[in-house]
């Protein structure tokens, strides 16, 4: 019997049994086509040294159409006599070893946590996005997510700049919503455009205003990253603090008032 406050939803039922089998295809496809690849390894007693080997036990993968239960192949490497590090191992593409979510899901979480979604409503959104099935996510689990894109964001600000070179840069500040503290914090940001025209987020860091010191340090950091050719023309607003900045640290750059 169908829930009260369960959603009848055919078609999403069609997509996910759809998504389903051809998940499932494309799995076995990319299996045997690891197999193909190594058909002329031969063991001296004739035997394929790389085969199919049915399939490792049955996971839910959290997608954006919901929850998918799917079942990885396995394939194996017949020979005894290579040590472990020679083995031929299989590794799918499609489905890493260890994955619970996909790629789309994962962008996703962090989106719905900076959006304000606080960790003890996380599993009733994503009920609500993606029905009933969805994995619990524990106020545990969004803690660790959050470290680790912490630690993404680290490793960002730490990014070798030495290969960029920006024609153009705009700076702007961009004040929070929250401001329970004293002094307005604002975020700094500079975007970069390449010479063939693309944009790049260059930095960002949360400073006291839009003071010249809050800016003197992003551009500091960015040029001791090893952004060493000074952008041609920075685009700003009447921010006083980012053109004194800017002077002292790329003195042959341009001003120009957005």
């Amino acid at each position: 019997l169908r829930q009260p406050e369960s959603v009848e939803d055919p078609l999403t039922e069609i997509a996910r049994d759809g998504a389903r089998r051809m998940l499932a295809a494309a799995l076995r496809a990319e299996a045997d086509a690891f197999v193909a690849q190594h058909a002329e390894e031969i063991l001296p007693d004739g035997r394929q040294r790389v085969v199919r080997h049915g399939y490792g036990p049955e996971r839910s993968i959290l997608t954006g159409i919901g929850a998918l239960d799917v079942q990885r192949p396995k394939v194996r490497d017949r020979a005894t006599d290579q040590p472990a590090e020679k083995k031929i191992r299989f590794t799918s593409a499609i489905l890493p070893k260890w994955a619970r979510r996909s790629r789309s899901l994962d962008a996703l979480l962090p989106v719905l946590y900076l959006r304000g979604i606080s960790m003890g409503d996380f599993q009733e959104v994503l009920a609500a996005i993606l029905g009933k099935d969805a994995p619990n996510l524990s106020p545990d689990v969004i803690s660790r997510l959050t470290g680790e894109w912490q630690q993404d964001y680290d490793r960002w600000q730490r990014r070798d700049l030495s290969a960029r070179r920006y024609v153009y840069i705009w700076a702007d500040g961009v004040y929070l919503q929250a401001r329970m503290e004293p002094q307005a914090e604002c975020m700094l940001v500079i975007l970069g455009a390449t010479p063939e025209g693309k944009k790049e987020l260059v930095g960002f860091q949360v400073g006291v205003r839009e003071s010249a010191q809050s800016w003197r340090e992003l551009l500091v950091d960015i040029k001791a990253r090893g952004l060493g050719v000074p952008p041609e023309i920075a685009v700003g607003d009447g921010a006083m603090g980012f053109w004194k900045a800017l002077d002292e640290v790329f003195p042959s750059t341009r001003h120009q008032r957005c």
